[in-house]
């Protein structure tokens, strides 16, 4: 029997049923924290051109290079808070931890997102220093 992959946004899905239908690029986000939650784990699955194309094209960079050495591994994300501060734009502050080379990092951030056309974009974010 195949037991699904859990999801690595950390909600109690399976892949396939939680991020995996946004990360496939069939199904837009219905909020920016389940954009949040779906860019995380195209993060821990390095899946680039899902990251570029959720990004805004306002801040949005060339390319990121995910496969670069040391490469991350992403190991768990805390969705702290999530914010909609009008119609169209948003806030989610997130905790994800990460180990690089053996060594752990923690990134504080609150990202900011905007809604387009109906689609949810990363913006940008502020990462807290800890």
């Amino acid at each position: 029997m195949n037991v699904p992959l859990p999801c690595p946004c950390g909600l109690p899905h399976s892949y396939a049923d939680c991020c995996g239908r946004y990360t496939s690029g069939n199904t837009p986000a219905p909020t920016a924290e389940v954009l949040m939650r779906s860019r995380y784990t195209a993060y821990t699955l390095a899946q680039e051109p899902y990251l570029l194309a959720t990004w805004h094209p306002s801040t949005r960079p060339a390319a990121l290079d995910l496969n670069a050495e040391p490469q991350s591994k992403w190991l768990n994300l805390q969705v702290k808070r999530h914010r909609q501060t009008d119609e169209i734009h948003a806030e989610v502050e997130f905790v994800a931890r990460c180990k690089i080379g053996g060594r752990a990092y923690r990134l504080h951030e609150t990202s900011r997102f905007v809604r387009e056309e109906g689609q949810w974009y990363y913006l940008d974010g502020d990462v807290k220093k800890s």
